[in-house]
């Protein structure tokens, strides 16, 4: 191994078409970790599992894309926040009017629509609510008196479609249909054609009108929601977690995860292999009985234990995972060391009376380095796909959204059986995507440092 120098490893990985494909895919994982620290606010990330955080987006909604595969297109959700606004006043009458205006272009009903606002204002104003329809047809949705407020308030509300002083003003203008409306839900209606209840495609404008008399009253905050059945690039799932926030994230905590599990793995198992087999006799022979027990241990059903026994933090799990990680590496350094030892510019450092600390770490680590970075590289994929199946089992940390935990979402809300293929395929995906990143550069620098491996 000593004939071997950095630039040769390197020359030799890059004539590797392998250790390329290798770098080339962890590099794309490195940089969408970059991208997902950077530009993904850390809040998202802790309110993983509040549902309160996910309410506006739909359930187990198909991702965006497939639209672009089926011939009848399936109504996508939306989330409107910035509407047109328009004051008009005269010498009494004060009116503040907001304007939502979208494109429906579907061969399906939306779900449902969900109007949030938060109103400012003094006294009851009246609020009214309208749609402008594609046909030109104008139906009134709800008008109603805010509660009375002697002060300045704000005021918080929803309305939503399944509101039964909505549908009754709904049916009140039956005869601006061709058919009977009132068994219909009131997304069916205000979507539908005229002529017959099929979806009617084209601009919509929701048209939120305040009225008050004297004073002047305003929304400052207003959200529209489409209720659709697509959303986003990976979609939802049955919590209405934006299945694309947790895949980004997850790249970065299986990185961390896997970087950490091995680098530590392979650091305690050099250690320990090298001075064992550098200092022999008795202290090998306990070192390596020692190291026996552990290898012999069975890592899965331990690792269920204590994390159901102790905690199933995802930072004590890394701790689990160093415990049983470094037991091969430390048989496979103490062979190599028992080889180095031997070499005479060991033992002239010996005949100068050189500790053994120092013989260990300048004359024996340095020769190990290229097996302990494809020692590395290949232990990776084993720490993520052990955390993934911990988590897989609901033995993971719950608070972190590792790709192992929103498989066993997945699995605990029936998505198979369900075909909810995009809570399932991705994740998965991206396990093996991540494995195969780091089983490509572990074999590249392996076929250097053994030449028995070299074709």
């Amino acid at each position: 191994m000593s004939s071997i120098s950095p630039q040769d490893i390197k020359k030799e990985f890059f004539k590797s078409k392998m250790g390329i494909a290798g770098i080339i895919i962890l590099t794309i994982l490195i940089s969408t970790s970059l991208v997902t620290i950077t530009t993904i606010p850390v809040e998202t990330f802790q309110e993983w599992n509040n549902p309160g955080s996910w309410m506006e987006y739909p359930k187990a909604a198909t991702p965006v894309w497939v639209n672009l595969f089926l011939i009848e297109k399936i109504p996508e959700h939306k989330i409107l926040t910035q509407p047109k606004v328009e004051d008009f006043s005269n010498n009494e009458i004060n009116l503040s009017a907001y304007q939502f205006s979208f494109n429906f272009e579907y061969d399906q009903f939306p779900n449902d629509f969900i109007y949030s606002y938060s109103a400012k204002y003094s006294d009851s104003p009246l609020l009214e609510m309208s749609v402008i329809r594609p046909d030109g047809i104008k139906l009134k949705l709800i008008s109603s008196a805010l509660p009375y407020s002697s002060t300045d308030t704000i005021h918080e509300d929803k309305i939503f479609s399944t509101d039964a002083m909505l549908k009754k003003e709904l049916v009140l203008q039956n005869d601006k249909f061709d058919f009977n409306i009132e068994k219909l839900s009131a997304e069916k209606i205000v979507f539908s054609k005229a002529e017959t209840n099929e979806p009617l495609k084209g601009n919509y404008a929701f048209v939120i009108e305040m009225f008050e008399i004297g004073k002047k009253s305003e929304i400052i905050e207003s959200d529209l929601i489409i209720g659709g059945k697509a959303f986003g690039i990976m979609g939802t799932d049955e919590l209405r977690r934006d299945l694309a926030i947790g895949l980004l994230w997850g790249t970065p905590l299986a990185l961390f995860i896997g970087l950490v599990v091995s680098i530590a793995s392979v650091i305690m198992g050099l250690i320990y292999g090298v001075y064992s087999g550098f200092k022999g006799k008795k202290t090998d022979e306990a070192l390596m009985r020692f190291n026996d027990v552990i290898y012999a241990l069975p890592a899965l059903p331990f690792l269920i234990i204590l994390s159901v026994t102790i905690s199933n933090s995802i930072f004590v799990m890394i701790g689990f995972l160093m415990i049983f990680g470094w037991v091969g590496i430390a048989k496979v350094s103490r062979s190599m060391s028992l080889q180095i030892k031997t070499r005479g510019y060991v033992e002239a450092a010996a005949m100068m009376g050189q500790k053994d600390s120092k013989m260990i770490f300048k004359h024996i680590l340095p020769q190990l380095l290229p097996y302990a970075f494809a020692s590395v590289a290949i232990s990776v994929p084993a720490a993520i796909t052990t955390e993934a199946g911990l988590s897989f089992l609901g033995l993971g940390d719950p608070s972190f959204p590792t790709w192992g935990q929103i498989l066993h979402d997945a699995n605990t809300f029936g998505a198979a059986a369900r075909g909810l293929w995009w809570w399932i395929v991705p994740p998965g995906v991206m396990i093996a995507i991540t494995g195969l990143a780091f089983v490509f550069i572990g074999n590249a620098l392996d076929s250097i440092i053994n030449p028995k491996l070299k074709r």
